[in-house]
């Protein structure tokens, strides 16, 4: 029975598919959903926060972008504006002209510095050769003399605006002299005549990129991060850490922030509407991996735990059911045997015990029907071998008397006494117990028959004995071959007038692959033209063949003999 038949290997099969297959599975798929769960998670809570950092940043431009359209909301200042681009100032009066002047010296300046305290200065360039003026909360800063506003590209942007705000990205305060921030982010506006629609000025709303920090500071999420602020060409505004070099890279190249693959950030982005910049978030992925690495290690270990309790318990259980039928087999294979003592030792009383206990009642019942039936068809071969046997040696009596018999009457009392020593010979042989003998021994016995009837027959008969030393120890039936030289003797030699020979012999050969003993007995006595069933005609040659048979199954006896040449028979017993 090979290995992949076995109970065994069925259990084993069982066990990997409903233990050790979901357990490992659980090992490595349960950390792995567990890191995209609360990497979705951070995802989504980062996704809340942002939009209510991307809300504050909106309101802070909307407050500058509502700054930037201020002029619009005061008569006085527009007419000045008006003035100053129409290039009437110079021409006009006196008290005009100061009218014009403290409008956009005075009027304006106090309007747009009662705003946000952020809110760092105002620019307003007037159309033409109208002039700058500057609001700061700073009474140190002043305006870069002869600075070419004109060709600045926020000044520019304003202008292609055409009267919508204008945001523009972080840059540095180098119109203004003494400026209390190093860079700024600002609302540009074109202000236009309400009626003809000509420009009149630019006006710059300069915030500190301080507020965004102060926006961003108390922003916390549950892994490191880093919050950036992109314009609409994808430049950093502020970040509140440095960006690497190649994350800054990626920023700047990509079409959407949140389709960067960057194995050291989760990129989540928030777009703000009103001016096309990016609110961006940098999460570190290390920690992210980092919150389930301990998941990963404690779904290894209990794994590991799992697989050594399962598969004690595995091999505890499977040799619990194993060995009862291993122990059955082991029976099983001493009752083939022929030990029909052997018995399967029952422990207890479950399905297996149960059949443990039928299986004992199996071999019970096997012995008494062997002992009933085989056995009687044993005893019953064995009486009619004894039968058999019984109807030999009193023929072999009668034909040796009728010799000595013989013998007397011819007045020949020496061979008469040494026929009778011989027969005395014979007689303890015939006599012993033992129902079989071996070859060597038979022939020991042929021999002083052969003496007994050369007494008789003198010079006329010549028996000649062969036996091989490899065949002397082969058990045969006892007086298996006497009756067949004493049918060749009374047969084929006392009825020729010529002397005559008897041989026997005995040799191991093989025939058809396979080893046999052959024993051959041939006389060139007077013979006689044999039939097919004569071996059954002669009691003594029936009685052979009967007895051979029930020694040696598929032994053969054959006989061939023709008038004139003589009589042969052989024996074939396979071994």
């Amino acid at each position: 029975m090979t290995f992949f038949r076995t109970l065994r290997f069925k259990l084993i099969g069982i066990y990997l598919l409903s233990i050790v297959t979901p357990i490992i599975i659980l090992a490595f798929v349960l950390p792995f959903f567990s890191e995209r769960l609360i990497t979705k998670e951070t995802e989504k809570l980062t996704t809340g926060t942002i939009n209510a950092l991307a809300l504050n940043i909106e309101t802070y431009l909307d407050d500058l972008e509502r700054l930037s359209s201020s002029p619009y909301l005061n008569d006085e200042v527009m007419r000045a504006l008006k003035l100053k681009a129409s290039n009437r100032y110079e021409n006009a009066d006196a008290y005009t002209r100061l009218q014009t002047d403290r409008a956009l010296s005075v009027t304006m300046p106090n309007y747009l510095i009662n705003t946000r305290n952020d809110i760092l200065s105002t620019i307003t360039i007037s159309n033409g050769n109208g002039g700058v003026y500057m609001t700061s909360r700073s009474n140190l800063s002043r305006l870069v003399s002869d600075y070419p506003f004109s060709t600045q590209d926020w000044y520019k942007k304003a202008l292609e605006a055409d009267g919508k705000a204008a945001f523009i990205s972080s840059h540095p305060q180098d119109y203004i002299v003494n400026s209390k921030a190093s860079r700024v982010f600002s609302v540009a506006r074109l202000i236009k005549d309400p009626d003809s629609r000509e420009p009149l000025a630019v006006i710059l709303a300069d915030a500190d990129t301080v507020v965004l920090e102060k926006i961003t500071k108390d922003i916390t999420f549950n892994v490191s991060s880093i919050i950036a602020v992109l314009d609409e060409n994808k430049r950093i505004i502020y970040a509140n850490h440095p960006i690497p070099q190649e994350m800054k890279r990626q920023l700047e190249q990509s079409d959407t922030p949140d389709t960067i693959e960057n194995p050291s950030y989760v990129t989540v982005s928030k777009k703000l509407a009103t001016s096309n910049w990016n609110v961006v978030v940098l999460l570190a992925s290390a920690e992210v991996k980092a919150k389930v690495r301990w998941i990963y290690f404690v779904a290894v270990l209990l794994s590991v735990v799992s697989l050594i309790v399962t598969f004690f318990m595995f091999h505890y259980f499977s040799r619990w059911i194993i060995t009862p039928f291993k122990r059955m087999v082991e029976v099983m294979k001493e009752v083939k045997k022929g030990n029909l003592e052997a018995r399967y030792s029952v422990n207890n009383m479950d399905e297996i015990g149960q059949l443990g206990e039928s299986f004992n009642k199996m071999i019970n019942q096997l012995d008494e029907l062997i002992n009933r039936e085989y056995k009687a068809v044993l005893a019953q071969r064995n009486a009619e071998y004894r039968a058999l046997q019984s109807q030999i040696q009193p023929h072999f009596l009668y034909n040796t008397l009728n010799g000595i018999i013989g013998l007397n009457r011819a007045g020949e009392t020496k061979k008469l006494e040494a026929a009778v020593f011989s027969l005395s010979g014979m007689l303890r042989y015939i006599l012993g117990d033992s129902q079989s003998a071996t070859l060597k021994d038979e022939f020991e016995f042929l021999q002083k028959y052969a003496l007994l009837q050369q007494l008789r027959f003198d010079e006329r008969l010549t028996m000649i004995f062969q036996l091989d030393e490899a065949a002397a120890s082969f058990p045969i039936p006892k007086l298996l071959l006497q009756p067949i030289v004493e049918n060749a003797i009374i047969h084929g030699v006392e009825p020729s007038d010529e002397p005559c020979v008897v041989r026997i012999t005995a040799a191991m050969e093989r025939a058809d692959e396979q080893s046999c003993l052959r024993i051959e007995m041939s006389d060139n006595g007077v013979g006689f033209e044999a039939a097919p069933d004569d071996a059954q005609q002669h009691i003594g040659i029936a009685n052979v063949k009967a007895r051979l048979l029930m020694s040696y199954e598929k032994a053969e006896l054959n006989l061939s003999s023709s008038p004139g040449a003589g009589t042969l028979v052989t024996i074939l017993i396979p071994i």
